[in-house]
C-alpha cells in the first residue's frame, strides 16, 4: 500500500487545470480540492442526518476521499480536452489498477463508482459537495481579483436541480449573494 500512498501524494502537486486555463496562477491542487470536498461532505451529511435523512456519513466520507484518486494517474483533464478523449474510461482504468493495491479492491472501486455514476445517496451527496466546493473556490478567486470565471458558475444549475438543494438552499443562495455583492462593489 505504500506505493499507493506515495502515488496519491502526487495529488498535492497537481493543480486543478480549469483554474490554470483561466489564468489563475498557482491554483489549488487536486488534494486541496479533495480535502475541502470531504470537509463539506462531513457537515452536509451530519446536517442531513440531523434532519432525519438516512445517510451513512462514514460511507459518504470514504467516497469523498476517493472521488478524485484517479487523477493521480490521468491528472485533472479540463472540460475542453474531455471533448476529445474518454476521460471516464481512462479514469475508471486508472482507479481499478490503483485499488488493486488495497485490502478491498472491489469495495473501494464500488465506492468510487457510487460518486462517478451517482448510484447512491452518499455518492450524489459527494457530487453536490464537489460542485459546491468548486463554486466556493471560484468565489474566493473572484474575491482575490481574478476575472472570467463565469463558466464555473454553470455548476450552480446542477446544485439547484439536486435532491439536496432543498436542504441546503440557504447555503447555496448565500454564496450566490456574496458573489453578486462582490460583482456590484
Amino acid at each position: 500500500m505504500l506505493s499507493l500512498f506515495l502515488e496519491v501524494g502526487g495529488l498535492k502537486k497537481l493543480p486543478r487545470t480549469g483554474w490554470l486555463l483561466e489564468n489563475v496562477p498557482y491554483p489549488e491542487s487536486i488534494a486541496d480540492h479533495s480535502f475541502r470536498t470531504a470537509f463539506i461532505t462531513l457537515f452536509l451529511a451530519d446536517k442531513l442526518k440531523a434532519r432525519g435523512v438516512e445517510v451513512n456519513v462514514e460511507r459518504a466520507l470514504k467516497i469523498a476521499l476517493l472521488h478524485d484518486i484517479g487523477e493521480a494517474r490521468i491528472t485533472d483533464i479540463p472540460k475542453t480536452a474531455q471533448h476529445y478523449i474518454d476521460k471516464g474510461k481512462a479514469e475508471k482504468k486508472a482507479v481499478m489498477e490503483m485499488f488493486l493495491k488495497t485490502p478491498d479492491p472491489r469495495g473501494y472501486f464500488r465506492l468510487w463508482r457510487e460518486y462517478e455514476e451517482e448510484l447512491s445517496l452518499e455518492g450524489r451527496l459527494v457530487k453536490f459537495a464537489d460542485k459546491l466546493e468548486m463554486l466556493i473556490q471560484a468565489y474566493e478567486y473572484e474575491r482575490a481579483g481574478f476575472k472570467n470565471l463565469d463558466g464555473f458558475w454553470s455548476a450552480l444549475e446542477k446544485l439547484r436541480k439536486s435532491e439536496f438543494y432543498g436542504y441546503f438552499r440557504e447555503l447555496v443562495d448565500e454564496l450566490v449573494e456574496k458573489r453578486e455583492k462582490l460583482r456590484r462593489d
